[in-house]
């Protein structure tokens, strides 16, 4: 538990940056692809880059859940700013399949921590927001870039609110001896 404590303010960035991504996908909601794709490669790479960091200080089950995660989250933004051409409808399963990776890692890493921490429900939660997202970009994948913008930004911010908390909450882990 003392090293899931040391690692809380990785989980505050994500749910941070995630919230200023949310934020800033809602004020702009006409912005050119472009924009779009830097702006989603910008918050996959930090995402999976903190993600990769928390998966190697952290030696719990979740570890590799939590690498692999990290990884395909570098991997998405490295393609979103080596390929910033890309149509609005690959960017969108792009966003869609890392979407349900993420998710599904979130909801083991929150199952397999139950006994771990409080409130795992949060990050369950925040995977399960994850999970839909993905699903619902693959659902209607013509309902158009500016929707994709607009579901962005909400899924965003919500998701980045439950990784703040839970961010707190595993601050106040008891220390371990």
């Amino acid at each position: 538990m003392d090293q899931l404590a040391r690692i809380w303010w990785l989980i505050l960035v994500r749910g941070i940056v995630a919230i200023i991504f949310g934020i800033l996908a809602l004020i702009w909601p006409a912005i050119t692809l472009l924009v779009l794709v830097i702006i989603f490669g910008a918050y996959a790479l930090v995402n999976g880059i903190f993600s990769i960091v928390a998966g190697v200080r952290h030696n719990a089950t979740s570890r590799a859940w939590l690498i692999i995660s990290g990884v395909l989250g570098v991997l998405a933004g490295i393609v979103a700013f080596v390929w910033p051409g890309v149509t609005s409808l690959a960017l969108l399963y792009v966003v869609a399949f890392w979407a349900i990776f993420s998710g599904v890692s979130e909801i083991v890493a929150g199952i397999q921590m139950r006994k771990v921490i409080q409130n795992e429900w949060m990050l369950i939660i925040g995977g399960a927001l994850s999970v839909i997202f993905g699903i619902l970009l693959l659902v209607w994948p013509g309902a158009g870039l500016l929707t994709l913008v607009w579901l962005l930004g909400i899924f965003a911010i919500i998701y980045g609110i439950t990784m703040v908390v839970l961010s707190f909450r595993v601050k106040k882990l008891p220390a371990t001896a």
